[in-house]
């Protein structure tokens, strides 16, 4: 005589998005509302500056997409940090991580964009940015990034 005995399956559709992965789409949030803010607000940055570090002429579309570049990769980093210092354990909600995200984009504003990059776009072309370069308008710009790659990710990884 047979019996039957019933198995249960695990039958989910969604696929399990790592945190990584949340950085890397929070990185591409934050890149476009900055992106568009630097357009709007600070074109020569974004058409010539941006360009200008890899030894390229003004672009609009390659400022972009090496700006859009530098985001997602800045958002993978911040997810890392966010992992291995234990964040989405430690802060259980989405408006504290995005405060996390506003620290991460001040500091990326002061190390990468006061610091480095008018270095960087010093030594690669005939512009002559200071440096330390404190742009307000490219603080708000971080800031925002900052906010937005860290709500993104809050939300992506829960």
């Amino acid at each position: 005589m047979a019996s039957e005995t019933a198995t249960s399956t695990d039958t989910r559709t969604a696929t399990e998005i790592t945190f990584w992965q949340a950085g890397l789409v929070g990185g591409i949030g934050g890149g476009l509302i900055f992106g568009v803010m630097m357009t709007t607000q600070m074109g020569m940055i974004i058409e010539m500056a941006i360009p200008g570090m890899y030894g390229l002429g003004p672009s609009l579309a390659i400022g972009w997409a090496i700006h859009m570049f530098h985001s997602a990769v800045l958002g993978v980093v911040f997810a890392f940090i966010a992992n291995a210092t234990g964040l989405g354990e430690r802060l259980d909600s989405a408006p504290a991580i995005a405060g996390v995200g506003l620290i991460y984009g001040i500091v990326l504003w002061i190390i990468l964009a006061s610091f480095v990059m008018p270095a960087w776009v010093g030594a690669m072309t005939e512009m002559a940015p200071p440096v330390p370069d404190w742009n307000t308008q490219s603080l708000m710009g971080h800031a925002v990034y900052g906010v937005v790659a860290g709500a993104i990710y809050a939300v992506l990884v829960r």
